[in-house]
């Protein structure tokens, strides 16, 4: 029996299969958030919505740092395992797995003794302070869970189970509709209930992926006694600093969103934004989810020196990544109406905000899916630099950039525009990386 899913030949049916898990996983991890909202507008408020996408760049940050682990180490062990060094790829596992438990512990302890004057940093109103800071530090103790949760759901795929990951974080996700409805409808629990049901979705992929790994199984990875290489975490962190980025700078930009929302709109733009950026998590969970679902592919390959196979699968993901763009622009415009009474009723000045402004947002849909690729693609060749550039160019510095440029320019129609702008220019500088890499890498 072939214990290795990474070394089978793969064609354009047999990738999307592979992949397929890792998109669904990431969708229940985006649903995570979503539901929560849905339940937290409908149960206690629009107030309390925008209140908790408040911290939201807190949780951005806890997600860069896990997603940094998970994504740099992947890249790292599926290198070792297409090289044929088993064992050691099994110690660098066993490692980064116990770096990622220990960083949630340190986060949830820092961030609850800092958390009033965090609140008050990322520009909470008055308002919103007792409901940002009840749901906030409840979430925090649940910090560890997060960290592993994230390292395993990438993980998974890189022992050639992505099946497994996806099990665990559909419970997750159940469990956690589940109980938003159960702690905020019944019980009462109002932001706090929202904040234990999410802590306890975290809670069942992360007990699943420990109890897994705990012994050898059918898969390429598990548990073995370890002694700490400095070099391949440091390693691990560079090569996956570029998904690292992309979350900091998400938090970033979610912090300058509210504020100039708040400016413009007051609570209500927050609410609004927050409702659109909802949409946001959904369809780039389907980017993000694929370009990490194929990336162990592609490390091993590339580690194999199988260069036709590594031919064959770009070209293959580059189209995906096309209909998937075209696909998420048509179903946001279809379905922003019909979902958005899951938030707030027509007619009210949230629903108002939502629809004049998201067709314009929307559009930033058609071209990001190119450029989260590529960043995920230099990731796998182990190129970190490369990744962390197409990354920090997009998210932050043209995103910010148009965040502060296109309102002086447009008004509030700039604000919506400002996510679109930025992508295009993101997707520019891809371009150049991609063709530049074709040659270097000998994928093309």
């Amino acid at each position: 029996m072939e214990r290795n899913a990474l070394s089978r030949r793969f064609t354009a049916a047999s990738l999307l299969r592979f992949s397929a898990a890792n998109v669904v996983m990431m969708i229940f991890l985006s649903l995570y958030t979503i539901v929560d909202g849905m339940f937290i507008s409908r149960l206690v408020g629009t107030l309390a919505l925008s209140a908790v996408n408040m911290s939201y760049p807190l949780n951005s940050l806890e997600l860069a740092l896990g997603i940094m682990l998970g994504t740099g180490a992947s890249a790292v062990i599926a290198r070792e395992m297409g090289a044929g060094e088993a064992d050691l790829a099994r110690r660098d596992f066993s490692c980064v797995v116990a770096v990622a438990a220990a960083a949630g512990g340190v986060f949830a302890l820092a961030g609850n003794a800092l958390l009033e004057p965090i609140l008050e940093a990322l520009g909470t109103s008055a308002l919103q302070l007792p409901y940002a800071e009840t749901y906030t530090r409840i979430l925090l103790w649940f910090a560890p869970a997060l960290f592993l949760q994230t390292v395993f759901q990438v993980l998974f795929v890189t022992a050639g189970k992505p099946g497994l990951g996806l099990g665990t974080t559909v419970l997750g996700g159940v469990s956690n509709m589940v109980l938003d409805y159960w702690f905020m409808g019944p019980l009462e629990m109002g932001v706090a209930g929202a904040a234990v049901a999410t802590g306890v979705g975290y809670c069942i992929p992360a007990a699943a992926g420990l109890y897994y790994f705990l012994r050898p199984r059918d898969s390429a990875l598990w548990f073995v006694s370890f002694r700490p290489r400095w070099a391949m975490l440091l390693h691990t962190c560079g090569n996956g600093s570029s998904e690292m980025v992309s979350n900091i700078a998400n938090a970033l930009t979610t912090f300058l969103f509210n504020i100039i929302f708040l400016r413009f709109w007051g609570e209500d733009g927050v609410a609004s934004i927050t409702i659109a950026m909802y949409f946001q998590f959904v369809f780039t969970a389907v980017f993000f989810g694929f370009s990490m679902g194929v990336a162990p592919v592609i490390s091993y390959k590339y580690g194999a020196e199988d260069t036709g196979q590594l031919r064959r699968i770009v070209r293959i993901c580059l189209c995906v990544i096309l209909a998937c763009s075209l696909g998420a622009y048509l179903l946001a415009r279809l379905l922003i109406g019909p979902s958005l009474i899951l938030f707030t009723d027509p007619g009210t000045p949230v629903y108002e905000i939502t629809m004049k402004g998201f067709p314009l947002y929307a559009a930033s849909f058609l071209v990001m899916g190119i450029s989260i690729f590529a960043s995920s693609l230099f990731t796998a060749f182990s190129n970190g630099l490369v990744s962390a550039v197409i990354s920090f160019a997009r998210t932050f510095v043209f995103l910010v950039g148009m965040l502060l440029i296109m309102p002086q320019l447009l008004g509030r129609t700039g604000i919506w525009l400002a996510v679109p702008a930025a992508e295009v220019l993101g997707l520019l500088v891809s371009a150049v990386f991609l063709l530049w890499g074709r040659k270097k890498y000998q994928y093309a």
